[in-house]
């Protein structure tokens, strides 16, 4: 690894580029990440108060759709940004990873 590598934080071992300048910003969402993680602050409070069993499955239901879609406004993000500039690259190989990734991905999804 190069010194410049070492002192920049924002460096991608994996692909060897800046992260800043080459992958997207997933800024947008931060807020639903936020919204969550009171969500699941709420449902450990339930679950220390002993509230109703349902109510406390149906909290952990509505986290898990509001990470659903996280995930896919992430996924949409890397398809709109991160496929299409493989694909602007004129590199197949490079689109048919990019492809296989959400292959892969998308087959570990529920």
């Amino acid at each position: 690894m190069s010194e410049s590598q070492q002192q920049n934080p924002d460096h991608d071992e994996t692909h060897g580029i800046a992260i800043q300048s080459f992958y997207p910003d997933h800024n947008s969402q931060l807020n639903r990440l936020a919204r969550i993680e009171g969500q699941i602050k709420g449902i450990s409070r339930m679950i220390e108060e002993r509230r109703y069993c349902i109510d406390i499955v149906s909290q952990i239901k509505a986290v898990q759709s509001a990470l659903k879609q996280v995930q896919m406004g992430v996924l949409e993000k890397h398809i709109h940004h991160c496929v299409a500039a493989s694909s602007s690259s004129g590199d197949p190989s490079q689109v048919n990873e990019k492809i296989e990734e959400i292959v892969q991905v998308v087959a570990k999804m529920d």
